[in-house]
C-alpha cells in the first residue's frame, strides 16, 4: 500500500481509538509524535462531547484539531473553528418524541455543558465517561442558555431497534443517526462528520487522495467518503465495512496504531 500522499489522518473514538476501557494507548502519543515529524495533520472526530475528547489528548490538546458531537463542533487547539447549532424548534420535537419511548434517556448537547432529567445513578455513571460537563434538570425543554449541538438519546438494549424507528420520520427535517450500539443523534443536516471533515480538509488544502479516516459506526459513513485511504475496524458495524476501502484490526488489538505505524515506517524507508 502506498502512503507516500497522506497529509492527514482521522480517527473517530469510540470503538476505534479508544480501547473498550475508553482509553487511549500510550503508543499513540509515541506514534502521534512521528506524525508530527512528518508533518501529518492530526484530528479526533467523535460524537462525544469536545471537553470529553480534550480529556484524553491532555498532553497534545493545544496541537490536534477535535471534531466534537458528530461534527457539529470544531476546535483547533483553543481556536473554534466551526459549529452547528440544531434550532430550538426541533429540539422540542425530539425530546417530545423520546419522552414516549420505554427505557431511554435523553441528552441535550450544548457547548458548554450537557443536560439531563434523569435521576438514574447506573445511567449517570456510564454517561459521566462520554461528557465530562454536564448539569442534571427538571426539564430539558426548559433548558435555553447555552448553544445546542444535538440531541443524543441512550437505549440499554439497541438504539438502532428500540429508538430509530421512531424518530426515523424526522430525516427530512434533521438528521438522525445510529452513532453506537447503544446511541442515537439527532441534529442539525450539516452536523455530520463528513460535512465538518469536508470543511477542515478545504482549510488545509488537502485532498481525499492525501487522507487517511478510521472508523466503526454508521456515523463515521459520510467523514470514510471523503478519504482513498479509509479503513474499518474489525469490530465495526457491517455498514462500515461494506463501506471502508480497507479493514484492520479492533479497537482493542491497537487497530489504528498498526496501520499507523505502516504509515510511519513507510516513510521512513524512504
Amino acid at each position: 500500500m502506498d502512503f507516500s500522499k497522506i497529509k492527514l489522518v482521522v480517527t473517530d473514538m469510540d470503538g476505534t481509538l479508544l480501547n473498550s476501557k475508553s482509553e487511549v494507548s500510550e503508543h499513540f502519543f509515541d506514534i502521534y509524535n512521528q506524525l508530527k515529524k512528518q508533518n501529518i495533520q492530526f484530528i479526533a472526530a467523535s460524537g462525544r462531547q469536545y471537553f470529553s475528547i480534550v480529556d484524553r489528548f491532555q498532553t497534545i490538546k493545544d496541537e490536534i484539531t477535535i471534531i466534537a458531537e458528530n461534527g457539529a463542533f470544531s476546535m483547533q487547539g483553543n481556536k473554534e473553528i466551526f459549529s452547528t447549532e440544531i434550532p430550538n424548534e426541533y429540539i422540542l420535537k425530539s425530546i417530545n418524541i423520546l419522552r414516549t419511548l420505554n427505557n431511554v434517556h435523553i441528552v441535550l448537547c450544548g457547548k458548554n455543558s450537557a443536560y439531563i432529567e434523569t435521576k438514574d445513578e447506573q445511567f449517570i455513571n456510564m454517561f459521566k465517561n462520554y461528557y465530562s460537563e454536564y448539569s442534571v434538570v427538571d426539564d430539558l425543554s426548559k433548558v435555553t442558555n447555552d448553544t445546542f449541538f444535538k440531541i443524543a438519546a441512550y437505549h440499554i438494549k439497541c438504539s438502532e431497534t428500540h429508538i430509530y424507528p421512531s424518530v426515523k420520520h424526522l430525516e427530512s427535517q434533521m438528521q438522525v443517526i445510529v452513532s453506537g450500539e447503544h446511541w442515537l443523534d439527532i441534529s442539525h443536516n450539516n452536523a455530520n462528520k463528513g460535512y465538518a471533515l469536508n470543511i477542515l480538509q478545504n482549510k488545509l488544502g488537502i485532498t481525499k487522495q492525501e487522507t487517511m479516516v478510521f472508523g466503526d459506526y454508521n456515523n463515521d459513513l459520510k467523514m470514510l467518503e471523503l478519504a482513498d485511504f479509509s479503513f474499518a475496524m474489525e469490530n465495526a458495524h457491517p455498514n462500515v465495512k461494506k463501506a471502508a476501502n480497507y479493514q484492520t484490526k479492533s479497537n482493542n488489538e491497537f487497530g489504528v496504531e498498526l496501520v499507523l505505524e505502516q504509515l510511519i515506517n513507510s516513510r521512513n524507508l524512504k
